[in-house]
């Protein structure tokens, strides 16, 4: 487990084992890598980001995650893949997902109030875009991109 402190100065537990938090997760990231590109969303207040979201009552883990990548990109997914969780030890604490995905097609759609639109990026432009939002850079989602790395050779 790797533990570290986001841009907000808050505690951030990451692990690439299932099920290692004692608290839920309500929340999912979805990463997609397509023609060597990352699929990214544009966050209005935050900026340039992987899409991702809360679930919704109901909803497993596995339908946020399609539903938000939907939502926020046009972007329809197959072989989704638990890949990592991690928890924020913010007021309350609170659990994240992330998968893996890949692309299975894509729509047109209205972007709504929350986003903007969305991007493909290399890895050079994912790692240098230079409206990033603060969740791209912090010390977990390098650790998370080396091991999408090690794991796709």
């Amino acid at each position: 487990m790797l533990t570290f402190t986001d841009l907000h100065g808050l505690r951030v537990d990451l692990s690439f084992t299932r099920g290692e938090f004692d608290v839920e997760p309500k929340h999912v990231l979805v990463f997609l890598k397509h023609q060597n590109k990352w699929l990214c969303t544009i966050h209005k207040r935050r900026g340039v980001e992987v899409p991702g979201g809360k679930l919704e009552k109901g909803e497993t883990l596995e339908d946020a995650a399609i539903r938000e990548v939907y939502e926020e990109t046009g972007v329809r997914v197959k072989n989704l893949q638990w890949f990592a969780e991690y928890a924020v030890h913010d007021a309350s604490l609170f659990c994240k997902t992330v998968f893996t995905a890949q692309f299975a097609g894509q729509e047109d759609i209205e972007f709504d109030l929350e986003t903007s639109g969305m991007l493909w990026l290399t890895d050079e432009e994912f790692a240098h875009h230079p409206n990033l939002s603060f969740h791209m850079k912090d010390e977990g989602m390098e650790k998370m991109l080396e091991e999408l790395k090690r794991r796709d050779k």
